[in-house]
């Protein structure tokens, strides 16, 4: 999984996701359940470090099919050098997606 190094050029318009388990602990010893990588080269974005509604649409296939408890925690951005943390927590029918996030961009937008 880590080791991925999909084509994008190849890839073109293609948004591509994928997801494998972990065993006992993630990344560094730092738990986790899953890996995902998500790689959108259309959008000038190569590999996404942290995805919400790719951990959602995963979650909700996952969860559905019995191949993931109804919680757990995803890493994503390891390969980028980044330490993201995704929880799934289901409650129902509803799905959470959360986590902790930092701001990166400060500003304002003028539409005048």
């Amino acid at each position: 999984m880590l080791g991925l190094q999909p084509d994008l050029a190849v890839m073109g318009d293609l948004a591509i996701g994928v997801i494998g388990p972990y065993g006992d602990s993630g990344p560094a010893g730092v738990p986790a359940d899953f890996e995902v990588r998500a790689f959108v080269p259309g959008l000038s974005v190569p590999e996404d470090p942290v995805t919400g509604s790719l951990n959602a649409g995963l979650a909700l296939w996952l969860i559905g099919a019995g191949l993931a408890p109804d919680r757990y925690v995803v890493s994503q951005g390891t390969v980028l050098g980044r330490a993201g943390r995704v929880r799934i927590d289901r409650e129902g029918a509803t799905v959470w997606v959360g986590g902790h996030s930092r701001l990166r961009v400060r500003g304002t937008v003028d539409a005048g």
